[in-house]
């Protein structure tokens, strides 16, 4: 199997390790070589947050060398525009509908946050693939999950079996979170993308 790399990309707070962890896990408990490098900026504070995560039958390096990542999971807009330069040609874009706009933007500092990152993306000829992972974190009823109703939306991309993915989601979470991830992973597997 050739080398998959998926970079993830978000802010602080938004469960960016521990959906990469996941993805590692996923793939290593699936047979193939892992490899996986994280780079926390401020992220105690909603700075930028990235991991790298890479699997194959032979993979050498953790860190995705630009313009070939596979597939860009975006937990958060501007960071998805932020880090599209790792992206190949044809690579797609799991896109969360999700703002969070750091502390540096604000009318004094003459700094504003693009409202359309997402149509930057597109214009760039990218396969943008849209979730709203906010709305299932509410309608699961725990907020915490949006990166788990994310990875199952990345899972219907990746040949990783569905119960591989749950597998490794149970070991990865706290016992008593279980049953709520696995739900926030199925209502994101199971969206209809238009």
């Amino acid at each position: 199997m050739d080398t998959v790399s998926v970079l993830f990309a978000g802010v602080g707070g938004q469960g960016i390790v521990l959906a990469s962890k996941i993805l590692a896990l996923s793939a290593f408990l699936n047979g193939m070589m892992v490899k996986e490098s994280e780079l926390h900026g401020m992220a105690q504070r909603g700075g930028s947050v990235v991991s790298h995560v890479r699997f194959g039958s032979k993979v050498f390096s953790p860190l995705i060398p630009l313009g070939t990542a596979d597939i860009l999971v975006s937990l958060e807009k501007l960071e998805g525009l932020r880090y599209l330069n790792f992206l190949k040609k044809d690579g797609k874009v799991i896109f969360n509908e999700n703002t969070t706009v750091p502390s540096t933007v604000n009318p004094d500092t003459g700094l504003i946050y693009p409202d359309d990152a997402g149509d930057k993306i597109k214009a760039m000829n990218y396969e943008i693939i849209p979730i709203n992972a906010k709305e299932i974190a509410k309608e699961v009823g725990n907020m915490k999950v949006e990166n788990i109703a994310v990875l199952g939306l990345l899972s219907r991309y990746l040949q990783i079996p569905e119960d591989v993915w749950k597998e490794a989601i149970s070991k990865a979470v706290p016992q008593k979170t279980v049953e709520v991830n696995l739900l926030a992973f199925k209502k994101g597997r199971d969206l209809n993308i238009n």
